[in-house]
C-alpha cells in the first residue's frame, strides 16, 4: 500500500519537473548570462541530475528557447488575444497593452532575458535569430495592427507604421535596460516609477497619433 500510494506523488513530481527546470534556468540565465550558465548548474539548482535535464531539454540552446517561450513569448501572445477582442478606442487599447506588457514581463525577473539578448546576440546569432522570429517580430506586428486599427477607424492619423512601431517600443526596451543596470545603483529616495513612465509615454504617443477633431 505505501508503494502504491507513492506512485501518484512521483507522477506529480515528473509533471512539475519541466517547470522547475525552466525556473532554475531563468534564474541562472538572468544572473549569469547565456554563455556563463552551465547545464549542470541548472540541473543542480532544480535538484536533478544533468542527465535528467537533458531528458526534457536536449541542449542548453533548447533550454533557453523553452525559457523564452514560457516567459517572453507568452505575454506577447496574451496581448494579441486581448487586442483581437478589444472593442474600445485604439488609443486606450495601445495604452492598455503597454502597461500590461510591463506588469506581465517588464516588472518580472524574466525581463532580464532582453538584456541578455542585447548583450550576447553577436556571440550567439542563432539564438538572436530565434528571438527575432518568436519575440521581436510578433511584438512589432501586434503594435502595427493596433496602429492600423486606429487609422482604419479614423482615430489615428496616417503614419509610417514601421517607424511609429519603433517609437512605441524603443522607450520600453530602454526601461528594461535601465531596470537591469542603472536602477541598481540609482537614487533610492526618488526611484523611477516604471508604470508612470509608460503612462506618460503612452499619452504622448496617443496624443501625437490622434486626429484633430
Amino acid at each position: 500500500m505505501p508503494e502504491a500510494l507513492s506512485h501518484p506523488k512521483r507522477e506529480r513530481r515528473k509533471l512539475q519537473r519541466p517547470g522547475e527546470l525552466l525556473e532554475a534556468a531563468l534564474d541562472l540565465f538572468v544572473e549569469k548570462g547565456f554563455a556563463a550558465t552551465r547545464s549542470e548548474e541548472v540541473a543542480a539548482k532544480a535538484g536533478v541530475s544533468k542527465g535528467t535535464l537533458f531528458l526534457y531539454f536536449p541542449s542548453k540552446e533548447e533550454l533557453f528557447k523553452a525559457v523564452v517561450r514560457e516567459n517572453v513569448v507568452r505575454p506577447v501572445s496574451q496581448g494579441a488575444v486581448e487586442a483581437a477582442n478589444f472593442t474600445g478606442n485604439s488609443g486606450d487599447l495601445l495604452k492598455m497593452l503597454m502597461i500590461e506588457w510591463w506588469r506581465r514581463y517588464g516588472s518580472t525577473k524574466a525581463s532580464g532575458i532582453s538584456k541578455l539578448i542585447i548583450s550576447e546576440a553577436s556571440n550567439f546569432p542563432e539564438l538572436a535569430a530565434f528571438y527575432q522570429e518568436e519575440v521581436i517580430l510578433p511584438a512589432e506586428l501586434l503594435v502595427q495592427r493596433v496602429l492600423q486599427r486606429g487609422i482604419d477607424r479614423a482615430e489615428f492619423k496616417i503614419v509610417d507604421l514601421r517607424y511609429t512601431v519603433l517609437a512605441v517600443i524603443s522607450p520600453l526596451l530602454f526601461l528594461i535596460m535601465w531596470k537591469h543596470s542603472m536602477a541598481l545603483c540609482g537614487p533610492k529616495e526618488s526611484p523611477l516609477d516604471p508604470e508612470k513612465f509608460i503612462a506618460q509615454h503612452a499619452d504622448l504617443i496617443v496624443q501625437g497619433l490622434s486626429k484633430e477633431k
